[in-house]
């Protein structure tokens, strides 16, 4: 177990180590230039001097390799510099808009695990086939969807034809609804696909046939016995499933008009604001890692096959 963990956080450093790099690289290769673009107004009455002065401060006239050096160290060291556009530290920038977004996906990741089992257990539990194939179709169908269209549709029928949410001065929670809605079905969908799946497989096994012998209804058994065996195989599929969630942000808080991490990714790709970019590209990959080692973990703790596995590959 422990080799284990040390191993995965091994993976977890490399990881992040790619994804500084990679959006380094994607950052230079992008035209134009930050400080061109906020200061290079003639209305500002910036000299030449004045800019090459900024372009220094920020580091941007250094060659690529130097920036690269530099920004590498500065983050080891917590430094990830200061925007651009703001003027303000990156760290600052990060503790203001992180909270919404997390508060945002924290509610997303319930309501798709919700939304997910219900399927499941509709799809499994109903009394007819003909319900049980459509309510098998549903993940299908959801997957199909665009988030920014879930998220226009929601506001086109729940806020304006049925006027159950407000869009205009909604309370803090009101305002939640919706985008947690949008960002929530194309997770749930494919975690109820493969739930569905793994439900029939388990079934199938012959302990299920022994338990239902005993007396056991249907449901028991489902309960008891298939959701912990057919659990696994899914849980590895949503650690994946919600590293979605931030590119889910980004779309569904400048749909609703939210701030949040996602309005600042947009914002500073739009400006190329490159500490902000690069910082917002690390914690996304930061959180990608430690959703993928939990799920590693809650993995073993559950499997003791896999805690054997471990045990004779150390």
């Amino acid at each position: 177990m422990t080799r284990a963990l040390f191993s995965r956080i091994a993976q977890g450093l490399v990881v992040l180590g790619i994804a500084f790099t990679l959006s380094f690289v994607l950052v230079q290769l992008m035209p134009g230039d930050a400080v061109m673009i906020r200061f290079l107004n003639p209305d500002m009455g910036m000299t030449p001097e004045d800019i090459a002065r900024i372009r220094a401060f920020y580091g941007s006239d250094a060659p690529v390799l130097v920036q690269y050096v530099n920004s590498a160290f500065a983050v080891l060291k917590g430094d990830f510099g200061y925007s651009v556009q703001s003027g303000m530290p990156v760290l600052t920038e990060l503790a203001t808009n992180l909270p919404p977004t997390l508060r945002l996906a924290g509610l997303a990741v319930l309501a798709a695990i919700v939304l997910a089992l219900l399927i499941a257990f509709a799809a499994t539990l109903a009394p007819f086939l003909w319900l049980r194939r459509l309510l098998s179709s549903l993940p299908a169908l959801m997957i199909s969807v665009p988030v920014f269209w879930v998220g226009i549709m929601l506001i086109q029928i729940v806020s304006f034809r049925l006027g159950w949410v407000p869009v205009i001065n909604p309370g803090p929670w009101q305002k939640l609804i919706l985008p947690v809605l949008a960002i929530s079905l194309p997770i749930a969908a494919p975690l109820a696909q493969i739930l569905l799946r793994n439900i029939e497989a388990v079934e199938a096994r012959p302990f299920v046939a022994v338990a239902r012998a005993k007396g056991a209804s249907r449901f028991r058994v489902i309960v008891t016995h298939v959701l912990k065996n057919a659990a696994l195989p899914t849980l590895a599929i949503a650690g994946v499933l919600l590293g979605e969630l931030i590119a889910g942000a980004v779309v569904t808080e400048t749909v609703f008009g939210l701030n949040g991490l996602g309005r600042l990714a947009e914002r500073s790709v739009r400006t190329q604001d490159i500490a902000v970019l690069q910082a917002i590209v690390l914690i996304s990959a930061f959180a990608f890692v430690i959703i993928s080692l939990a799920v590693d973990l809650i993995a073993l703790a559950i499997d003791p096959r896999l805690r054997r596995r471990e045990g004779a590959l150390a």
